[in-house]
């Protein structure tokens, strides 16, 4: 860990607007905690409806026609993109400290964050230059084409489990197509996101082409949902909250939305598994990132001739499982990001007890101070039972008994979201079948969360609509264009 900052410079907490860091127009600020010792960290400036104003006029007056970026060369956009990448990947040690302080992860997994920023960023800058239109066959005398044209104004709102890769996931295609976008990162981790700004502007990333307003949702959130001047909301987060940013869109300007939202992905371990990768597996599915993941693998369904073996080994994975400063020299397991969702995991888990699930391990919170809880396995757990429905994004897995492929595809759908899934089996013939099954936008075999940021992430269902990452990543910041030119015909 010689490469962690324990106690990194908090160099920037105010709004990012028009290349410049501001105070709220309110003058209020909000404390982020850090969730290892429940002390405030710093107070950042909270801004609302007033500051979203501000923000959509300076990247109003940025996409103007004539504007620098408006004129700029696609190929000039995906160089700011490079240099952007560039400076994180400078900045790559401090950032991913500044992650853990503010968030609790581990400081192996913030540091493989930060590389997906670099990547995701990376990808994209190398699309800037390389969307096109078509030419259409038209009957009659006509020559018709199409463009591809920036939506414009894009409200990207981001949550607290990942906050600047998923920042990059949306900058990243917005940049790329010519947008120009108002950020509002989760207000329990806004201080990457904030740092980030001063990197956009030491890039050289014109005034106002990125704006970011760390806040409230029901205040800076909504303000952004409803406003009448932005073209389009890109959201990660809860379901219900994606249903709250969809009505206020529609009741506004019909903007534009996208929307990856909670997740109750299947893991689906067949007898012909090998034990071991099985286990480990779908252990990693489930406890990564404490939980807090909308695509894990929080359903472990795993066949009967080899459930207890299974239960059994995940068991003895979980109690070897470590809890502690994430900071600290192989420590697996961080604290939860606040009390909300500390307080939350703690009531479900009581749910399952109560329910009739067999607690294998766990079940409590883990030391006396910090949003820390321990690794929890239930077994014996039914279909009906509250863990196995809701998204407890925590540190809790869920194996379940099944019998064959039939009855575990009808199961594994029988659920309102449609995130993400898995098999793990030897046989190709098991794993083709349950991967056309599943109603997931995602689905590995023998692997969990192997996601590039070359290939399209999303969910069916009530996990979302749209696409992030790869090609498909980019047609929600674009509108298709048709021009219909009428050709002179001449007499023979």
């Amino acid at each position: 860990m010689s490469t962690a900052i324990r106690t990194p410079e908090i160099k920037f907490t105010k709004l990012f607007i028009n290349n410049e860091f501001v105070d709220s127009v309110s003058g209020k600020t909000f404390p982020t905690i850090n969730p290892v010792t429940e002390e405030k960290i710093c107070d950042v400036a909270e801004g609302d409806k007033a500051d979203v104003d501000k923000a959509v006029q300076a990247a109003a007056s940025a996409f103007k026609l004539g504007s620098p970026w408006r004129t700029m060369d696609a190929s000039q956009r995906g160089r700011l993109l490079y240099k952007l990448a560039d400076l994180v990947e400078r900045d790559l040690h401090y950032l991913a400290s500044l992650e853990t302080l503010d968030n609790g992860k581990v400081f192996p997994d913030a540091l493989g964050d930060i590389g997906i920023v670099v990547r995701c960023l990376r990808y994209y800058a190398g699309w800037a230059d390389k969307i096109t239109g078509q030419t259409i066959s038209a009957d009659g005398p006509f020559f018709v084409y199409t463009r591809r044209e920036p939506v414009g104004i894009v409200g990207a709102i981001t949550p607290w489990n990942f906050p600047l890769a998923l920042c990059s996931l949306k900058l990243g295609p917005a940049l790329a197509c010519g947008n120009v976008v108002v950020l509002k990162p989760a207000e329990q981790t806004p201080l990457t996101a904030l740092y980030l700004g001063s990197l956009l502007k030491e890039a050289g990333f014109p005034p106002g082409v990125v704006n970011i307003i760390p806040g409230y949702g029901p205040t800076a959130g909504a303000a952004i949902s409803e406003h009448m001047d932005i073209n389009k909301v890109s959201f990660t987060g809860s379901t219900e909250v994606g249903q709250i940013i969809q009505a206020a869109a529609a009741k506004s300007n019909l903007k534009r939305v996208t929307l990856e939202l909670g997740g109750k992905s299947p893991v689906i371990v067949f007898a012909d598994s090998d034990m071991d990768f099985a286990v480990q597996t779908a252990h990693r599915a489930l406890f990564f990132n404490q939980g807090q993941c909308c695509n894990a693998g929080s359903r472990t369904f795993v066949q009967d001739t080899i459930y207890d073996e299974f239960v059994k080994r995940s068991v003895e994975r979980a109690k070897k499982r470590t809890v502690g400063d994430p900071f600290g020299e192989n420590v697996e397991q961080g604290p939860q990001v606040d009390k909300e969702q500390f307080d939350k995991i703690l009531d479900l888990i009581e749910s399952g007890k109560k329910e009739g699930a067999k607690l294998e391990c766990g079940g409590g919170r883990h030391g006396d101070k910090g949003y820390f809880i321990q690794p929890t396995v239930f077994s014996d757990v039914k279909d009906d039972m509250r863990i196995a429905k809701e998204e407890i994004f925590g540190p809790v897995q869920q194996i379940i008994k099944f019998s064959d492929i039939n009855e575990v595809i009808e199961r594994a759908n029988n659920t309102t979201y449609g995130l993400a899934a898995a098999v793990i089996t030897k046989d190709i013939d098991k794993a083709t079948t349950i991967s056309h099954s599943l109603q997931a936008g995602t689905v590995w075999v023998n692997c969990f969360m192997a996601g590039i940021p070359q290939s399209p992430f999303g969910g069916f269902k009530m996990s979302g609509q749209g696409r992030e990452w790869g090609e498909q990543g980019l047609l929600p910041y674009l509108e298709v264009k048709t021009v219909t030119t009428k050709v002179p015909v001449k007499n023979s």
